[in-house]
């Protein structure tokens, strides 16, 4: 293996001289005017996000912050010229399944924390041995830890290749993978193009592109037809977000990389607005757990890259046609969308489908334990090939 190749171990340390910037630039904020109406009809509610600030400069523990995040095996290693980031989590079973888990905007992989240690090892958390996996979590290129891309093109189907490579480069011939926003979208490529080393797959979003089908609506039952109403709903009113992120992300960067009040702004309220929160965010995710997603955004400057990814993705060329592999998903109550079910067996192998109870688009932080139980439970009939890495 050459240098380029390496795999590096690597632990999160954070400078004092990058706390004490983010403090004097928290203290020196200009905050705007208030909306006429409080809350957060308007956007980020100011008052919570004076509050969230006010403990993000005064009492949060960076020397937690870095044990969380260096609880697990973290490394680094260059795939296709791009640095890399991941947690490498080895199962104390031989017998493991190696799982990829693929994370999404505005999250990181701070979202994987509450559920490496049960999925790698489930006899210590209260599950059965034979459900253990192997797990490997990026970064995506662009985000946090594995630093910005630098060049153009660097589309999400690139990025499941990246994967797809770095699986390889671990010594997992075959593997199973599982994503949420973007990390559907790569978990759905990688099944598609990688059915001879991709087993199964799982995600809590379902790509489709309508236009495929002849008669989009006329295939929808009631059931059907209210998913998509609520999806187009949705739509309409969340994904302003994604237009500006698709068309002038750089313009937006300069805001949310000098201002941690702005990059505050930008990023919780998609956390209050897609998740099973009921207008107060802090009661689907601890403020300690938000922090350490945003710091990771501060800490890595890569707010700019992490939106490029949308400037960069052409949705109509890498959502795929066909699906061919063993699928599984999960509809989580808050999903901001919602892939009518005929419309998703006309695409992928539906083997299992399951209305959660609760949680939102930020299902394995959120919701920690249903998302553990519903991934062991559909990955059970798919583990036939398990085992220890041949090295990495």
């Amino acid at each position: 293996m050459g240098t380029e190749d390496s795999i590096r171990p690597f632990e999160v340390d954070v400078s004092e001289v990058a706390v004490d910037d983010l403090r004097r630039r928290l203290d020196d904020a200009r905050w705007p005017d208030d909306p006429p109406v409080p809350g957060w009809e308007y956007g980020a509610d100011p008052t919570y996000l004076r509050t969230l600030c006010e403990y993000w400069r005064d009492e949060f523990d960076w020397d937690a912050f870095e044990r969380r995040f260096n609880r697990f095996d973290q490394f680094t290693t260059s795939v296709d010229g791009q640095r890399v980031h991941f947690y490498h989590v080895r199962s104390p079973d031989p017998d493991a399944v190696p799982l990829l888990l693929s994370h999404g905007w505005p999250g990181s992989v701070a979202e994987f924390l509450d559920v490496l240690g049960p999925l790698s090892d489930p006899s210590a958390h209260g599950g059965d041995t034979s459900d253990a996996f192997h797990v490997v979590a990026p970064s995506l290129p662009g985000y946090g830890f594995s630093g910005p891309t630098d060049e153009p093109g660097y589309d999400v189907r690139r990025i499941a290749t990246v994967f797809d490579d770095l699986m390889d480069r671990l010594g997992y011939d075959r593997y199973v993978a599982q994503g949420g926003d973007w990390g559907a979208l790569i978990t759905a490529i990688l099944g598609a193009t990688r059915p001879d080393r991709v087993a199964a797959i799982h995600t809590n979003l379902l790509f489709v592109s309508p236009s495929r089908f002849e008669d989009p609506t006329g295939m929808l039952d009631e059931e059907g037809m209210a998913d998509y109403e609520a999806t187009k709903a949705a739509r309409d009113g969340e994904t302003g977000y994604q237009a500006i992120q698709s068309t002038k992300p750089q313009t937006l960067a300069y805001g949310l990389t000098d201002s941690p009040v702005g990059l505050a702004a930008w990023i919780v309220e998609k956390f209050l607005t897609w998740s099973d929160s009921d207008g107060d965010v802090e009661s689907s995710f601890d403020r300690d757990r938000l922090l350490d997603n945003l710091s990771v955004y501060w800490l890595t400057g890569t707010i700019n890259a992490s939106m490029r990814l949308y400037y960069e993705t052409e949705f109509a060329e890498v959502v795929p046609d066909s699906v061919d592999v063993p699928t599984g998903h999960a509809r989580y109550p808050v999903e901001v969308s919602r892939t009518p079910r005929a419309w998703a067996e006309a695409v992928y192998d539906i083997e299992h489908w399951v209305d959660m109870p609760e949680g939102g688009h930020f299902a394995a932080m959120e919701v920690p334990d249903l998302f553990v139980d519903d991934v062991r439970t559909f990955f059970a009939d798919h583990r036939g090939f398990g085992g220890d890495p041949a090295d990495g």
